[in-house]
C-alpha cells in the first residue's frame, strides 16, 4: 500500500489555513535525517548502561525514531530514505498517527562530515534520493534551498527546485520547503538578513501553482520581526515553521518554540535540539506544554531536570546554566 499523509497532520494544516488554529494544532517534527549531511559524526554519542560512551550507530538512531513514533508526541518523523525504508518495512508507522517524511535533496551546504569544508562555500544543488522510490514509503518530503544574493547561484537553486516540483507532481509527492540562512556573511547593502530571506521566499513561491506549493516552510528563526512579517503575509496559504539549529541550552529550546508560536510560526522541526537532549521524549513533551501555555519556558527547564534525576541521567549542564538564554536572536524576547 502506498503511504499517505496522516489525517492528524492534514487536520492541523487545514485548521491553520482556515484560521481555526489553536495551540494544540502546533506541529512538531523530529528531524532525524542528520546522516544525509554529517554521516556518522552527525549522530553524536551514546552512553551505555555501564557508563561507557561510544559513537551512536544507525541502529541506535533508528531505535530512537521508533521510540519517538510510539509516543505520538510528534506529528512528523523526518528521515533519510534509507532509514525510511527500514522503518516502513518494520511497520513502525502501521498503526501510528505520525507522518513519515523523507529528505529529498542534500545540497552541499549540509555536508558537514569530519574534515569537510563544503559549508564554507555556497551550496551546489544536489539530490541523492530518487522520488519514485521515496514515494513508495512516504507521501511527504523535504526540499531545501539557500539564497546568497548571487544571481547565478540563486537561479541554479531555483531551477533545481522547479525540476524537483515537476518530478514530485508526477509521482504524487507532497513536500515542505526548507530555507537555510547562508553559512557565511553575504552582501546585503545594509539590509537585514531576515528581510532578505523573507523577500526571497515570497518571490520564490509567487509563481508556484497551488498544486505544487509546499505544505509549509522550515527556516531559521531570524527574530520576532522577521517571523511575524512572514507569518502574517499570507497566513491562509503560507505556513511558517522553524528549524532548530544548534543544540543550545534547554531554555534555548523552549524559548525557540515559544517565540516561534507567539510570532505566528506554526511548525517546529528540531533535529539536534531533540536528538542531543538528555531525554528526547521528555523534551518534546515539555515543548508541547510550553506551546499550549501550560508552563513557561523557565519553569519547563526547572521541571525537566528532576525527570533526569529520577532516571539517573546526568544533565549536560547544571540547572542555573541550563536556564540561560544563550542564542542572541532569542534574547530580546525572552522573559
Amino acid at each position: 500500500m502506498t503511504a499517505e499523509i496522516c489525517e492528524r497532520l492534514n487536520g492541523k494544516l487545514s485548521r491553520i489555513r482556515s484560521g481555526d488554529y489553536t495551540p494544540a494544532d502546533f506541529i512538531i517534527a523530529d528531524a532525524k535525517d542528520a546522516d544525509m549531511g554529517g554521516g556518522i559524526s552527525a549522530l553524536g554519542v551514546t552512553t551505555d548502561s555501564d557508563g561507557s560512551v561510544r559513537q551512536t550507530t544507525a541502529v541506535d538512531y533508528r531505535e530512537a525514531m521508533t521510540r519517538m513514533i510510539d509516543t505520538v508526541l510528534v506529528d512528523i518523523m523526518l528521515t533519510s530514505l534509507s532509514s525510511a525504508e527500514l522503518l516502513h518495512a518494520s511497520k513502525a508507522f502501521a498503526e501510528s498517527d505520525v507522518t513519515l517524511a523523507v529528505r529529498l535533496n542534500d545540497a552541499t551546504d549540509i555536508w558537514g562530515f569530519r574534515g569537510a569544508t563544503y559549508r564554507y562555500g555556497p551550496a551546489i544543488p544536489f539530490r541523492t534520493a530518487q522520488l519514485d522510490r521515496a514515494r513508495h514509503v512516504a507521501a511527504l518530503g523535504l526540499f531545501a534551498v539557500t539564497f546568497y544574493n548571487d544571481r547565478e547561484r540563486d537561479v541554479a537553486t531555483l531551477d533545481a527546485y522547479r525540476a524537483f516540483r515537476e518530478q514530485a507532481a508526477q509521482v504524487g509527492m507532497a513536500h515542505f520547503l526548507e530555507v537555510f540562512n547562508p553559512a557565511f556573511a553575504i552582501e546585503l547593502g545594509g539590509s537585514e538578513l531576515g528581510d532578505f530571506i523573507n523577500d526571497a521566499i515570497v518571490r520564490c513561491l509567487a509563481g508556484v501553482g497551488r498544486n505544487e506549493s509546499p505544505l509549509f516552510l522550515k527556516m531559521q528563526y531570524n527574530g520576532a520581526h522577521a517571523m511575524s512579517e512572514l507569518a502574517s503575509y499570507d497566513p491562509g496559504n503560507l505556513i511558517v515553521g522553524v528549524l532548530g539549529g544548534a543544540a543550545g541550552t534547554t531554555r534555548d529550546t523552549f524559548e525557540l518554540v515559544a517565540q516561534t508560536e507567539r510570532f505566528g510560526g506554526r511548525v517546529a522541526l528540531f533535529g539536534r535540539k531533540i536528538h542531543l537532549a538528555e531525554d528526547s521524549v521528555e523534551i518534546v513533551r515539555l515543548m508541547r506544554a510550553v506551546v499550549e501555555g501550560d508552563i513557561g519556558t523557565a519553569e519547563a527547564v526547572k521541571a525537566y531536570h528532576p525527570t533526569l534525576a529520577d532516571q539517573q541521567i546526568p544533565p549536560a549542564r547544571p540547572l542555573d546554566e541550563d536556564l540561560l538564554v544563550t542564542d542572541p536572536v532569542l534574547v530580546p524576547e525572552a522573559e
